[in-house]
């Protein structure tokens, strides 16, 4: 009877060394500071310190340096918004890409107006000669970025790069012909190739439809009045600048001055599907468009970026994690303009970061938009 109760007993007095040998819970994270806690509305509709440190980790964070704005909307409604020293609610800051999307707009709304057309052939003088192939070359195929024409962008050495030419170097006084005199390189339509010389051919287009003449002053005031009026002015973007080159072409595809605020109503603009206060500034079907994969690239769609697993390349945002509907203006050196209908959210994040330095700064902005739930 002893053996059989020293049997029972010893296995109990086990009991608090094997509690003991429990793996420890892991350790709270630490108070989120008053700064980051000032970032954020009263009330966010989600945690409000999560929503806090999550902005917090895009500025304090060495991984996601170097963030210069965040702005958070949400179902129209400023919930965060945090600059850098340096920087505040006046400060303008470079699109970069960001460009493109604006420029996927305004041709939109020129296809709605009746002076373009998305399946014909783009009508650019130096590819109408008879038997060159360029003639071929659609709106749509520009938008989506498969025209097929040669061009090779951010390789290395950079000043081999065809952006940087066109932008900085032999081609930055005509732009559009630089982008416009490239040759063929695979048939249009047949393969996909980010091209930021495309958008500046499309913001030739769009200079040749609305400018009265064709010298530099006629069509830089065209565009750019057509952008204020139709775009800027009504959504309530009042501080963007958009830069032309020496030949009055818009530079479409990289510079665009504006607001941390203005990039975010730009975004809200795009999850309202092209209105603003119930008026319809560009078709919905135009903003679907846009949205909607290129056929030679899931991640793309006409001059924006989608949350979907790329086609070819690694991604570009996070499909893994994000919602399927977010779709995004990005920029050169992490300019983001994030929007997910579904979330009826908007982020934008400014700065500057290396391109080989920016996968930390997606994964950060991933685990913010995870923060918001489907909306109901």
């Amino acid at each position: 009877m002893a053996r059989r109760s020293l049997a029972l007993i010893a296995p109990l007095a086990l009991v608090p060394a094997l509690f003991g040998c429990s793996p420890a819970a892991p350790p709270a994270p630490p108070p989120v500071s008053a700064q980051a806690l000032k970032a954020v509305s009263a009330n966010p509709g989600v945690p409000r310190d999560e929503l806090a440190r999550r902005v917090d980790a895009l500025f304090s964070e060495k991984d996601a340096s170097e963030t210069r704005s965040v702005i958070v909307m949400q179902g129209g409604r400023v919930i965060a918004e945090r600059y850098a020293p340096g920087y505040h609610e006046n400060t303008r800051f470079v699109s970069w890409s960001m460009a493109k999307s604006i420029t996927g707009v305004m041709i939109g709304m020129l296809i709605s107006d009746g002076r373009l057309r998305l399946d014909e052939p783009a009508p650019i003088p130096a590819w109408q000669r008879p038997g060159d192939p360029r003639g071929e070359i659609t709106l749509r195929q520009l938008l989506q970025m498969r025209s097929g024409l040669r061009h090779a962008e951010a390789i290395s050495p950079p000043w081999k790069s065809d952006e940087v030419r066109m932008l900085f170097l032999d081609g930055r006084d005509a732009m559009a012909r630089y982008a416009e005199d490239q040759p063929l390189q695979h048939e249009p339509g047949r393969k996909w190739v980010y091209s930021t010389a495309t958008s500046v051919i499309l913001a030739d287009l769009a200079a040749r439809v609305l400018s009265p003449a064709p010298d530099p002053e006629s069509r830089r005031r065209a565009v750019a009045e057509y952008l204020r009026t139709r775009l800027f002015d009504p959504v309530g973007m009042h501080s963007m600048i958009p830069e032309f080159d020496a030949s009055g072409t818009l530079i479409g595809g990289s510079l665009i001055h504006g607001t941390a605020r203005d990039w975010a109503r730009f975004g809200e603009f795009l999850r309202n599907r092209g209105a603003v206060a119930g008026a319809q500034l560009v078709p919905r079907q135009w903003i679907d468009f846009m949205v909607t994969p290129s056929p030679r690239e899931a991640q793309y769609g006409a001059q924006i970026w989608l949350n979907r697993t790329p086609t070819t390349g690694k991604p570009s945002l996070f499909p893994e994690q994000g919602p399927r509907d977010l779709f995004a203006c990005l920029g050169h050196l992490g300019q983001y303009v994030l929007v997910s209908p579904s979330r009826q959210l908007v982020v934008v994040r400014l700065g500057k970061t290396q391109e080989d330095q920016l996968d930390p700064v997606t994964k950060r902005l991933g685990e913010l938009v995870a923060l918001f739930p489907r909306a109901s």
